[in-house]
């Protein structure tokens, strides 16, 4: 499975942005697909995860009720739209997948597939 990060970029306080990611090479395989960020300094955090068929999605509460996260199975696509952004938002966010289909929200140790990481930066 490969998963193709992107549409970061940099975002006034309070604007959005929607990340996009490509996913190939064995769809079937999935379960769970997520995004998650890495500050510097910081660990790697996840920010929404959802069921690749099926399901709603899943947020911890720092980013509950601003970022929404979707997937399209016939285009092989996964969105995170992200509303208003703050600066603490700043971070390289990452598309993952994983064949089990997790309930909730899950930590990145969870996740076999990874893609490349997409620069969101939030700052006057």
């Amino acid at each position: 499975v490969q998963l193709q990060a992107s549409g970061g970029g940099l975002v006034q306080p309070g604007g959005s942005l929607r990340l996009s990611c490509a996913v190939s090479g064995g769809t079937f395989r999935i379960g769970t697909v997520g995004w998650l960020r890495q500050a510097p300094g910081k660990e790697r955090e996840p920010v929404a995860s959802i069921p690749w068929r099926g399901g709603i999605g899943s947020y911890p509460d720092s980013v509950k009720g601003r970022f929404a996260i979707s997937r399209d199975t016939a285009k092989n696509t996964v969105t995170l739209q992200m509303n208003s952004l703050k600066p603490e938002d700043t971070a390289v966010y990452y598309c993952a997948a994983d064949p089990r289909r997790a309930v909730g929200i899950v930590s990145s140790s969870y996740y076999d597939y990874w893609g490349q990481g997409t620069q969101v930066t939030v700052s006057s």
